[in-house]
């Protein structure tokens, strides 16, 4: 089972700035292997939104969902 590690603000910005990379990567014409470049960034960004898993924070530990406390015994 893998252990989602993106925030959903997180997500949310990944998601906007890829959308954004994809309209640039689909505006370079004239400039192909840049297009290629951010066209494939963005859709690293929208994957790792649309499924709140970055194996980047996994190497580094880091981890921006909220986990809930854990309880105190009573």
């Amino acid at each position: 089972m893998v252990i989602k590690n993106v925030g959903a603000t997180d997500s949310g910005l990944r998601a906007l700035l890829g959308v954004v990379l994809l309209g640039i990567s689909a505006s370079l014409n004239d400039r192909p292997l840049l297009a290629l470049g951010s066209g494939l960034i963005a859709l690293v960004l929208i994957g790792t939104a649309l499924f709140r898993v970055c194996p980047v924070y996994t190497l580094l530990g880091i981890d921006s969902c909220p986990r809930d406390p854990e309880p105190h015994g009573s």
